[in-house]
């Protein structure tokens, strides 16, 4: 058996899971059959905003998630050694070394099997929701999850708050564009065309986030006219259009001193995704409302969020039910096997 398996098979499933912008920054250098190294390519990161840095640990964290979740639907047991240093996005080596995971086989579960089928069918939906509200005992399902994490989840159906969440989302954006970093940043990762986010297998489709390609293009590459009165207002109607019946929005309060927590985070987070997948619930991170300092503020205060100590409102989302979203594309799973021939 070559080194290359089990993992392509595994990666063949846990490369769907979740990254900020789709930027799918985790590579696996097998060593042998049981035995990978896991890095965080940085050159497929988001360092612009320094306050969402953290978040290449959190993606990690969820990654891991995915890979044990994959893994065990499989019949593979994990086990991991991991390392906590931070991201150094200025460093010469472009690969982070994140830690060894290491495979032992096992008897696939019921459980397990159900999870690893909730995990394939896991989306981000940035559809229209139609209003209706997630039972209470989804939410303190979802609860259950956060809580063994060591997190608090927290929502509001008030519409209130959810209306100065929805607009705190809409005017990061705006923030957002006038940051010459990070724009660059979002240009590098927004997909116009069906056939260039088809070729490229990865960041933001202009369909998954149902705008008009065209219009989408002209609107990110004319920045300035999200300023204008008219049409700046027309612009900001299109985004509002596909907030669309968000009735509730959900997030995650907990540790957030270091890597260290800021992987378990990200644990937590695809746990809690994939409980509220079991009951059929969608949900889309509002992430740069976290990680643009202003928003993250705002939003803190309009929630009253426990940020004491070591403690961060670190996700938001708004979270309920959509048609099916269409599906994102990955790139192929020998991309992320450092050493895996195409």
């Amino acid at each position: 058996m070559s080194h290359t398996e089990p993992w392509l098979r595994i990666v063949e499933d846990a490369r769907s899971y979740p990254s900020p912008h789709n930027s799918q920054p985790i590579k696996l250098r097998p060593v042998d059959s049981r035995t990978a190294e896991i890095y965080y390519d940085l050159d497929l990161g988001l360092p612009a905003e320094s306050f969402g840095i953290p978040f290449g640990h959190v993606c990690a964290g969820v990654f891991l998630e995915s890979l044990r979740t994959v893994a065990e639907g499989l019949g593979y047991g994990v086990e991991e050694s991991l390392e906590h240093g931070e991201l150094d996005f200025d460093g010469v080596d472009r690969l982070h070394h994140l830690g060894t995971v290491t495979l032992a086989p096992r008897s696939v579960s019921t459980e397990a099997r159900e999870r690893l089928e909730l995990f394939r069918t896991r989306r981000t939906s940035r559809r229209p929701y139609d209003a209706r509200l997630v039972p209470d005992d989804v939410v303190a399902a979802a609860t259950e999850v956060a809580r063994a994490g060591g997190h608090t989840f927290r929502t509001s159906a008030d519409r209130g708050t959810v209306r100065r969440l929805v607009h705190i989302n809409q005017a990061t954006l705006f923030s957002d564009l006038r940051n010459d970093a990070v724009y660059g940043e979002i240009m590098t990762w927004l997909r116009f065309s069906k056939d260039d986010a088809r070729d490229r297998a990865d960041g933001l489709s202009a369909e998954a986030m149902l705008m008009p390609g065209g219009l989408l293009r002209f609107a990110m590459t004319h920045r300035g006219l999200w300023d204008a009165p008219v049409i700046g207002a027309a612009i900001r109607g299109m985004y509002l259009n596909t907030m669309r019946g968000v009735r509730q929005l959900g997030w995650l309060e907990g540790p957030f001193a270091g890597p260290a927590d800021y992987i378990e985070a990200g644990r937590t987070f695809m746990r809690l995704w994939l409980e509220l997948t079991a009951h059929g619930v969608r949900l889309h991170p509002f992430g740069t409302v976290i990680t643009n300092p202003g928003s993250h503020e705002a939003f803190a205060q309009v929630v009253a969020a426990d940020e004491g100590g070591d403690r961060m409102a670190w996700m938001l989302f708004r979270f309920g039910y959509s048609k099916t979203p269409p599906v994102a594309h990955r790139r192929p799973a020998t991309s992320m096997l450092i050493g895996a021939v195409g």
